[in-house]
């Protein structure tokens, strides 16, 4: 039987657990260079730019799991999966917006044997991108304008679909809001796998999110609806207004964490009016997906704009990048040389500060994946090359 939660809001009148650094200085983290792809539409390249030197309109994702690469590129409408050597393995794709490959086989039998094969599928424009421990492939495509549809109720454009392809890379079905063969979603904001290979499919609407939550299979086992106005009060912030910064799935629990930030207005002293709002903090809320309950929180401080070497006023609020097993979260700040991270430790609320640097050339375009283990993966480009790269982030969080 479905569930169908709508969160539960909560007053919670207990101090605000805050995290505790071990060690307050920044460390820079190696990066490895893994490998490079050229910008193209061939099948060992992605059209991440159209011919005239232009970013593609639609999206470019990619995921890692147990070093392997996974790739879904929306302006050629193909999948692609990179051992971490860079060499193709195989490929998914649209046979009117893709040449016929060279270098694999194509459309092989379950008999015969390949080492780098391709199959067709009518790929419309794919997007979000998540693979589970099977290392079978679920992605978000969309329907064609003429196909989809407008929810009256809700007033959602609902127009995507999740495929689901095995390991090899054959279709096996799609899923909608229903389960297998279902209607479609609405807006797709992120796709994760979870415990025991269940997926979660994170939708915005108009008023707040839909998260579906299916089982290994695509039977659809929780429907949980966050609206914007949800947000939980705390005491000592009353009068704060609050806003669902990002809703993140935990990796190996039934369970979502959600960032919260809060903001105060401003005022001129002499006339009284409003002349703005500052910040005051975000906290990352964990909510349970089996009843729609938030179970614990942790704030998330300030991030301390440093400009010529000497921190100033300005404060502002961090965004999620990513969480890994056992709810370690992962924040961060865009700054000159690349990112400023802070990794968070929810559950026994430590915290490490670190960055990661990037060229002039590479700040332009950079994507983000962060494994279940903790690895901290990116996929980076200028005009000529796409970089897979990554930074053995687990190994740091492993010395807080």
């Amino acid at each position: 039987m479905i569930k169908k939660l709508s969160v539960i809001l909560l007053t919670f009148l207990i101090c605000i657990p805050l995290i505790t650094c071990k060690n307050n200085s920044t460390s820079a983290i190696e990066r490895e260079e893994l490998f490079s792809l050229e910008i193209g539409p061939l099948e060992d390249q992605i059209a991440l730019y159209n011919l005239e030197g232009n970013r593609g309109i639609r999206r470019t994702a990619f995921t890692m799991r147990d070093g392997l690469f996974f790739i879904a590129d929306g302006n050629s409408g193909k999948i692609v999966k990179y051992n971490s050597y860079g060499d193709l393995l195989f490929m998914i794709y649209n046979d009117e917006t893709n040449p016929v490959p060279h270098s694999l086989k194509t459309n092989i039998s379950s008999e015969e044997q390949a080492t780098r094969w391709a199959f067709t599928h009518p790929l419309e424009e794919p997007g979000w991108i998540a693979v589970d421990s099977r290392k079978n492939i679920f992605v978000e495509d969309r329907l064609p304008v003429q196909e989809q549809r407008f929810d009256p109720v809700t007033k959602a454009v609902l127009d995507g679909l999740i495929l689901h392809f095995d390991q090899d890379g054959r279709f096996v079905n799609y899923l909608g809001r229903d389960g297998i063969g279902g209607s479609p979603f609405p807006r797709i904001v992120g796709l994760s796998t979870s415990v025991n290979d269940e997926l979660a499919v994170t939708c915005i609407l108009p008023d707040g999110w839909d998260i579906y939550w299916f089982s290994p299979s695509g039977v659809l086992l929780y429907l949980i609806k966050i609206s914007s106005t949800a947000v939980p009060s705390l005491p000592d912030w009353q009068q704060a207004m609050a806003f669902i910064g990002s809703i993140t799935v935990s990796p190996d629990s039934r369970k979502l964490l959600i960032k919260a930030d809060y903001s105060s207005d401003t005022f001129d002293q002499s006339t009284n009016t409003r002349t703005g709002s500052e910040p005051i903090s975000s906290i990352i809320w964990t909510l349970n997906v089996e009843d729609g309950t938030y179970i614990d929180y942790i704030e998330i401080p300030l991030y301390e704009i440093i400009e010529n070497g000497r921190q100033t006023d300005i404060k502002v609020f961090y965004s999620i990048l990513g969480v890994s097993n056992g709810g370690l979260t992962v924040l961060y700040f865009p700054v000159d040389t690349g990112y400023s991270l802070l990794f968070v430790d929810t559950q026994s609320g430590e915290q490490r500060k670190g960055n990661i640097r990037f060229s002039n050339e590479e700040l332009g375009y950079n994507d983000f994946y962060l494994s279940t283990e903790g690895i901290l993966c990116a996929m980076l480009a200028d005009h000529f090359k796409i970089k897979l790269v990554w930074w053995r982030t687990d190994q740091f969080i492993g010395e807080m």
